[in-house]
């Protein structure tokens, strides 16, 4: 593969074809005539045609000559381009953060944070894309995200792993159900129960069904939805039982719409943290992010 095409010579290309005057261009480039031609020259070399016609002082394009511009111009600009944004990212709090966290993580944990963050770095471009802890670590090996906030994921040496909090999975039931007026969910009775639960693919189901089969059981009966919210709404009319942290139902737990019973004799915990390419040291806006999600963390812990 022949090298790239030098860009001093383009520039001195892309100003000779401007102004037609090798004495304005070499004013412009704060360079000798000589060297202008000099540099013409190797270009012409290097691209294998001749790209001006010289009379006397002037120049003139050639066929080749024009169509090469068009396409300096364009690189000339990127290049433009490319240094006014490093030199934005080289200012104070100038940044970007690229985060992927799960729904409930975006709606329960990430607007207090991102409400201090941004008082800390109002310059600081984010961009969120909400995703199940599989998705999260595809994003971050592909590298397109900064931060991930999810579950531990089994043992990933190129993913590094910062814990947040713990929680605890739990039956969620609508008031009427029998669990929740006696109090306790009947164990011979769960392999039989109406389950509404995340998406079977999820992280979270998964752990749900290896927990009760370690238990013998098996959760035949489930329904399938996509949105946790919507599953408080279908548990609230008894249409069957959720599983999920207190925390995602805490509103209603305390207004008494829904009831929090736990799942049995063995506690199903889960670990949260934040997540990223083991290899990369973080910025100071992405430390800044990690602190205040610490700060805000305890308050799901169960």
């Amino acid at each position: 593969m022949p090298p790239p095409l030098d860009s001093r010579q383009l520039r001195a290309f892309h100003i000779l074809a401007r102004t037609g005057s090798f004495t304005e261009a070499a004013r412009e480039l704060h360079l000798t005539q000589s060297a202008v031609s000099h540099a013409i020259r190797s270009l012409e070399e290097d691209v294998g045609c001749r790209l001006l016609d010289r009379t006397g002082k002037k120049a003139t394009l050639t066929q080749s000559g024009e169509q090469l511009l068009q396409r300096t111009e364009r690189i000339l600009s990127e290049m433009e381009l490319a240094r006014e944004e490093l030199k934005r990212l080289g200012k104070w709090g100038a940044s970007r953060l690229r985060l992927t966290a799960t729904l409930t993580i975006c709606q329960h944990l990430l607007p207090a944070v991102l409400r201090e963050f941004k008082e800390s770095f109002p310059a600081c471009a984010i961009t969120l894309e909400p995703g199940d802890t599989s998705e999260a670590l595809d994003l971050i090996r592909a590298q397109r995200v900064d931060l991930a906030i999810a579950l531990e994921p089994r043992r990933d040496p190129q993913i590094h792993f910062s814990p947040l909090f713990s929680d605890d999975l739990q039956f969620i039931l609508s008031p009427v159900h029998p669990w929740a007026k006696s109090g306790r969910a009947v164990e011979e009775e769960i392999p039989r129960q109406k389950y509404i639960l995340y998406d079977k693919s999820s992280y979270t189901v998964q752990l749900i069904q290896e927990h009760f089969r370690r238990q013998g059981q098996d959760l035949f009966t489930m329904m399938e939805l996509g949105s946790m919210e919507a599953i408080k709404e279908l548990v609230k009319l008894n249409l069957g039982i959720g599983i999920m942290a207190a925390w995602i139902a805490r509103k209603e737990i305390a207004e008494g719409s829904l009831v929090a019973l736990p799942i049995g004799r063995k506690k199903l915990r889960r670990r949260w943290g934040i997540l990223h390419w083991q290899s990369r040291r973080l910025s100071l806006p992405e430390e800044t992010f990690v602190g205040l999600c610490r700060s805000v963390a305890p308050s799901f812990e169960s």
